[in-house]
């Protein structure tokens, strides 16, 4: 089976190269093949997502993704910044769902900022309808406002807009997550202010006549954002639209102690997906060594769970990581005291001396 390999920007490259080192670890006759894409693909052939990219991901069984952007792109024009490398691929690969897990590891309790007691045990899903919404929602730009108390003032506008087809397909996708988890579902949105979300509320509670067994319930996003704080626990999946499920996510994440502990897999209907951790390219520490490979390296286990049927060597991958964590080693965003501060390569090492 073939793996697309895009490590993009900044820590990128480094927390995609220690995943693959994991990949070879495996010993499976997986076909790596290495692309540029972000800023590295700007700089070398003046777009972020080259078509040979866009054709090598295609084809692909599955896609692993490092990070893309820096600040030194800032003042491109807005196709030719670095995040369209990622925006695009969602789109021409029609990745329209998200998972994104976040586990508080044992281990790892003293490293998130709220009370061991909050955290301890943490395990639940968020799924992230990824191909509609506002950031793809049409029509969009800038323009002479036609009317309000600002007439004629320059502004700017985006559309929030789903169809039920693309509810129903996400709704369906978190129904079945659930029901292999503890058969409970939270469907977020702001269906008290917001048309599109009332529509969605409508959609997902149609979807739910067809999984009785999943118990589900609706929460406006503000409130839900409240609650992952206050009692994170309280959630086993979550479901919810583009932009709510990009900040509950990350939200989500430092719950756990540190963004880069969390994986993702971005699939479409064929279970082609994605794989990429959920933090950036953090240009600020990239070649200092320092960067978390983890959540990398739990994206290349979900990647052979979800897409290249190899559920024995994902859980493989996944409890060498308890072990690494468990003999107390440590990058920088996880450490603290009576632990090992460890570089990203020592920590792949730890890993691989467990696998």
């Amino acid at each position: 089976m073939k793996i697309a390999v895009l490590p993009g920007d900044g820590i990128g490259k480094e927390i995609v190269a220690e995943a693959v080192r994991v990949i070879n670890a495996l010993n499976e006759p997986f076909e790596l093949e290495f692309a540029e894409v972000g800023g590295a693909a700007y700089e070398a052939h003046g777009h972020p997502l080259p078509e040979p990219t866009v054709r090598l991901a295609q084809a692909a069984d599955a896609v692993l993704f490092g990070a893309v952007g820096d600040w030194k792109y800032d003042a491109l024009d807005s196709h030719l910044r670095p995040e369209q490398a990622i925006l695009g691929l969602r789109s021409q690969m029609k990745l329209f769902a998200n998972f994104r897990p976040a586990v508080c590891y044992p281990e790892l309790i003293a490293a998130s900022t709220l009370k061991p007691e909050i955290v301890a045990g943490l395990d639940l899903l968020l799924v992230r309808e990824l191909t509609g919404d506002i950031y793809f929602g049409q029509p969009r730009g800038r323009r002479d406002a036609p009317d309000g108390d600002f007439r004629g003032a320059p502004e700017a506008f985006d559309t929030m807009r789903y169809s039920r087809p693309e509810i129903e397909r996400i709704a369906r996708v978190a129904f079945e997550a659930a029901r292999k988890r503890q058969r409970k579902l939270t469907s977020v949105d702001k269906a008290n202010v917001l048309a599109t979300s009332r529509f969605w509320r409508e959609v997902v509670s149609d979807v739910h006549a067809s999984y009785a067994d999943v118990a589900l319930d609706h929460m406006y996003v503000d409130n839900a954002a409240m609650q992952l704080v206050r009692a994170p626990r309280s959630f086993d999946v979550i479901v919810t639209g583009n932009m709510f499920g990009d900040i509950l996510s990350d939200e989500a994440a430092m719950l756990t102690g540190s963004i880069g502990m969390l994986p993702s897999a971005s699939l479409n209907e064929r279970a082609q997906g994605l794989y990429e951790p959920s933090h950036g390219s953090a240009p600020d520490i990239a070649g200092k060594g320092i960067a978390n490979p983890l959540a990398t390296i739990l994206s290349v286990a979900m990647m052979l769970r979800h897409s290249l049927n190899r559920v024995d060597q994902a859980a493989r991958i996944e409890g060498a990581v308890k072990s690494a964590l468990a003999s107390g080693v440590r990058t920088s965003d996880i450490w603290s005291e009576g632990t090992r501060r460890v570089d990203t390569s020592e920590m792949t090492d730890a890993v691989l001396a467990a696998l």
